[in-house]
């Protein structure tokens, strides 16, 4: 099985590090990119490249200095380059979700610009670097916020997880042709019967369903995981804790071994924070139990504000799990 040879690796926003764990036990294996190394300060989307080396979007939080994407040796974790610059025009200010295409084109969803400006999906050149051009989306009217990104493992199409930071009720799937850059359109947009508000993490699964994390409206919502069919209907739910309990939020998500859907719980704000902050939970998406292989930072996990996560078998177009890899 792939699982005995793979790792989990997830972004820490506490300590700017990356992390590698064990993946079905969630045993701390150490930092696998130190922190700082090659400049890390926010680490947000995560993934192997085809040769195995690690690509992360890199935000550079609290600082007047654009985001980037570096890359690391998918062996060792040391510092090898920095990939798409920080320099420029054309610089992510705000990285978040990436994806790199079978075609080699590196997707970053910049998720906002300075003063908080509306962001851009750029591509960028997967070997190099190099800007290629930001995918428009002339017939969509709303502020453009993008955070997650993932192609569709049954259309190839490029599906992209949009907010308006002006109102936090709204939220959008939009989805874009991943070879051309052609905007095709709003595949999911918020309504009182999805209740679909903030996307971010967004991934396809073995079910051939699209699961999408939505945070809360009020204290009277509760954060929670959409499953969406591949027409973009809501079919189901994941309820992350029970309206009126403590809150438990997720970034981003994804599926790992024996088809089991990891969340790792986030927050935002200063740790200590939320008494689920730092776990991870593995899902069994058919019965909607988990179990928390990975405990709260309060219990003493060695996580502090997890974002994305990948393992060595993910597929870096897809996102999908590849058992035996």
């Amino acid at each position: 099985m792939g699982n005995r040879k793979d790792f989990l690796f997830i972004g820490d926003g506490r300590d700017n590090t990356v992390k590698r764990f064990h993946p079905t036990t969630g045993e701390f294996l150490g930092s696998f990119v130190p922190s700082g190394s090659g400049g890390l300060n926010g680490p947000r989307g995560l993934l192997f490249n085809p040769v195995g080396n690690l690509l992360v979007s890199n935000q550079n939080v609290d600082t007047n200095v654009p985001g980037n994407v570096l890359l690391f040796n998918g062996q060792t974790g040391a510092f090898i380059s920095e990939l798409v610059s920080s320099e420029g025009c054309n610089a992510a200010f705000a990285p978040r979700g990436i994806i790199l295409s079978n075609n080699n084109s590196l997707f970053v969803a910049d998720f906002l610009d300075i003063n908080n400006q509306p962001g851009e999906l750029r591509e960028f050149d997967g070997s190099t670097g190099e800007f290629l051009h930001n995918l428009l989306h002339p017939d969509f009217f709303a502020p453009f916020f993008p955070r997650g990104v993932v192609i569709g493992p049954h259309d190839g199409l490029l599906y992209v997880s949009v907010v308006n930071i002006f109102n936090p009720l709204d939220g959008w799937v939009l989805r874009f042709n991943s070879e051309t850059g052609e905007y095709l359109g709003e595949f999911i947009t918020s309504s009182e019967e999805n209740n679909l508000h903030r996307p971010e993490g967004l991934v396809w699964g073995p079910d051939g369903n699209l699961y999408v994390t939505s945070f809360r409206a009020d204290p009277n919502d509760n954060d929670k995981i959409l499953i969406f069919d591949q027409m973009g209907q809501l079919i189901d739910q994941i309820d992350l804790y029970a309206v009126g309990e403590s809150r438990a939020f997720a970034q981003a998500i994804l599926f790992g071994p024996s088809g089991k859907l990891y969340v790792p719980i986030s927050d935002v704000s200063n740790v200590p924070a939320g008494v689920f902050t730092g776990s991870v939970r593995v899902y069994d998406v058919d019965t909607k139990t988990f179990d928390e292989i990975i405990p709260p930072f309060l219990s003493g996990g060695p996580l502090g504000v997890p974002f994305y996560l990948t393992f060595r078998n993910t597929d870096h177009a897809t996102l999908r799990y590849m058992e035996g890899s």
